[in-house]
C-alpha cells in the first residue's frame, strides 16, 4: 500500500524570538516494514542546520530558528509504501544494544499500578500471548481520552489517572516489560484511519523484542499489530526520545502549537 503523508507543525510567538533550535525526528526510514518512495521537509522561519542520524538510528535534523521571526512553520510530505508483516520488524538492530531498552527511564519507572500490569504476563512460557494479554490488560484499564495527559506524564501517573492516549498506552506497556526483563521501545509514526483523512497528532505504538522473532510491534490503543497501514517514523526507550519535534526557546516570547496532518491512500 502506498500512503501519502503531509504533516504540518506550525509555531506563532507572541514577541519576536531571539533564538531558538528544533529538533526533528520527521524523516521515516526504509526497512522491512515500509520503502520511502519519496519525502522532503521545508521549512518556513528557518532553516536546516545539520542532519544526521542518532543514537537509536533515527534520521534527525536540527533547525534553527531565524531570529526576530514570530512564526515557524515545518512541513514533512512524502510517500511511503508499506507492507503487512504481522507487526514483525524482525531482527534489525542499531548502535543501541538490547539490554539498554530493557532499562526503566523517567517516564518509564514502575510503582505500584505498572507492577499490576505486570501480573497480567504471568510466568511468559509463550511471551507473545503474554505480551497481547498486557496489551488487552492496558487497553480495558485505561479508555482512549485527551486531554487528561500531558507530554511528560509518566506512565505510573497515567496509570493512576485511569485514561490516556496512545503514547500513555504504550509507556506502561514499556514500564511494564521491564519490570520483567524484556526489552522493549516505544515507536512514533502514522497511522492510516479509515474514512478519516485529517488528524490532529500523529500515532505511537511500542515493540517488544521476543527471541526468534525480533522486534514485534504492538498498538495498544487499537488492538491490533502495526501492519500496512502504519509508518514508523522514530524509536526511542521511551515518547521524549522519539517525539517528532522537540526543541528550545531563549526569550520571553510564549507560543501557539498548532499541528495538522493527512494521511491517505
Amino acid at each position: 500500500m502506498q500512503l501519502t503523508i503531509t504533516h504540518k507543525t506550525s509555531y506563532a510567538y507572541d514577541m519576536q524570538v531571539d533564538f531558538a533550535l528544533q529538533k526533528l525526528r520527521l524523516r521515516p526510514l526504509s526497512n522491512p516494514m515500509q520503502q520511502v518512495d519519496d519525502w522532503q521537509i521545508d521549512i518556513s522561519g528557518g532553516q536546516i542546520e545539520a542532519s544526521y542520524l542518532d543514537h537509536y538510528g533515527n534520521h534527525t535534523d536540527l533547525v534553527s530558528v531565524t531570529p526576530g521571526a514570530t512564526a515557524v512553520e515545518i512541513t514533512a510530505r512524502g510517500q511511503v509504501t508499506t507492507h503487512d508483516k504481522a507487526g514483525v520488524l524482525g531482527m534489525v538492530y542499531g548502535r543501541a544494544p538490547l539490554w539498554h531498552f530493557a532499562q526503566p527511564t523517567p517516564l518509564t519507572a514502575s510503582g505500584a499500578g505498572v507492577r499490576d500490569f505486570a501480573r497480567s504476563l504471568g510466568k511468559m512460557k509463550d511471551l507473545l500471548t503474554s505480551l497481547h494479554d498486557l496489551s488487552n490488560a492496558i487497553r480495558d484499564a485505561l479508555p482512549y481520552r485527551t486531554g487528561v495527559t500531558g507530554a511528560d506524564t509518566t506512565a505510573e501517573q497515567a496509570v493512576r489517572i485511569g485514561a490516556g492516549v496512545c503514547q500513555d498506552h504504550a509507556q506502561i506497556f514499556i514500564a511494564a516489560l521491564r519490570t520483567r526483563a524484556v526489552a522493549a521501545r516505544y515507536v512514533s509514526g502514522y497511522l492510516m484511519i479509515n474514512d478519516i483523512t485529517d488528524q490532529d497528532a500523529a500515532h505511537a505504538w511500542a515493540e517488544a523484542h521476543v527471541d526468534g522473532l525480533g522486534w514485534v510491534g504492538f498498538d495498544i490503543s487499537n488492538g491490533v499489530a502495526p501492519d500496512e497501514k502504519y509508518v514508523r517514523v522514530a524509536i526511542g526507550p521511551d515518547a521524549s526520545c522519539a517525539a517528532p519535534v522537540k526543541g528550545m526557546r531563549k526569550g520571553p516570547s510564549s507560543e501557539t502549537l498548532i499541528v495538522s496532518l493527512q494521511v491517505q491512500q
